[in-house]
């Protein structure tokens, strides 16, 4: 019984994350007009679900160690219950952040979960030394590498594109708009599908790829149905942005990400997304910083969020 809620709370967790990270890599091309929302969610569903179905040739040497060992001791962390805690508690702080439209990061949702379970289980003997390159890492230099990568990048396509004739390159422009839009869904789907199959390995009769195709539809679900109001935070709060601008935060944001997955560089996907598109506000002085300092805020508190309802989970579970 216990895996059979495992494997339904895990399908929560990843429909949680497609309804929150599905439109981060095509806000800008419903933010700056170059499609229709519904023309962005479905490119970016699909690119998602492609990089997800990818991921499973790759299982191997995809598979993150979300599953709580070295943080816990063996034991605890091949427990059903402690797979079943930090997967309610990763989200349901994601499905909050949500249905409140705010874009946060599932990787550290899941972090603060095996943290929070991890204290309930054997108090303050949990590994906190990982916490450095899972959460305050990406934390504090994503935001300020996209900030400043995102603005530089704008200064120069906008520079380049003067120069140039507009209505020549528009159609150009464009095309380069989705197809950055593009990589950027396609390699948070095939890092993050991955991540959230790590909980469900427990379950012995669940093959890795049939895992993984699941989870990647799950997902996918989630952003067809639920990314309205990340949506429009991303495309339309934090900044005003034409079609150079969502260019430009893009191709950063695409750089950015692939060179993280390919180097293992500890930076996060949606602190680099919404870092770039204010990274652009601030050059053509539109930026939101209002909103920005409440999705900040919201970054900070995701992993005791995430802590404190897993660790109440698990207490409840262990009861």
């Amino acid at each position: 019984m216990l895996l059979i809620s495992l494997f339904i709370a895990t399908l929560f967790l990843a429909y949680s994350n497609g309804a929150n990270d599905n439109f981060k890599g095509v806000a800008t091309l419903f933010g700056s007009q170059t499609s229709s929302y519904q023309t962005a969610i479905l490119w970016g569903t699909f690119t998602t679900l492609a990089g997800g179905v990818t991921a499973t040739f790759l299982a191997s040497t995809l598979i993150k160690n979300f599953s709580g060992k070295g943080l816990v001791p063996d034991a605890i962390a091949n427990a059903p219950e402690f797979h079943l805690a930090v997967a309610i508690a990763s989200g349901l702080t994601v499905l909050i952040a949500t249905l409140m439209g705010f874009p946060i990061s599932t990787t550290h949702s899941l972090t603060g979960a095996l943290v929070g379970a991890g204290l309930v289980a054997i108090g303050l003997k949990v590994n906190f030394a990982a916490l450095g390159n899972y959460f305050i890492l990406p934390l504090l230099l994503s935001p300020i590498i996209a900030i400043v990568l995102g603005a530089g990048i704008y200064i120069l396509s906008n520079y380049i594109n003067s120069k140039l004739n507009l209505s020549v390159n528009q159609k150009m422009i464009d095309t380069c708009h989705f197809i950055s839009a593009g990589i950027i869904s396609f390699v948070r789907g095939l890092n993050d599908t991955p991540n959230i199959v790590s909980l469900i390995l427990i379950i012995e009769y669940f093959s890795i790829q049939g895992g993984m195709i699941t989870i990647a539809i799950a997902m996918a679900l989630g952003g067809l149905l639920n990314s309205q109001k990340v949506a429009i935070t991303m495309s339309e709060k934090i900044t005003s942005m034409n079609r150079t601008q969502g260019l430009s935060a893009n191709i950063v944001t695409g750089i950015l990400v692939v060179a993280a997955s390919r180097f293992g560089l500890p930076i996060s996907t949606t602190y680099v997304s919404v870092g770039c598109i204010f990274g652009v506000g601030l050059i053509s002085k539109k930026a939101n910083i209002c909103v920005f300092y409440k999705i900040l805020l919201s970054w900070i508190l995701t992993l005791p969020t995430a802590a404190i309802l897993s660790g109440i989970t698990y207490r409840l579970l262990q009861g």
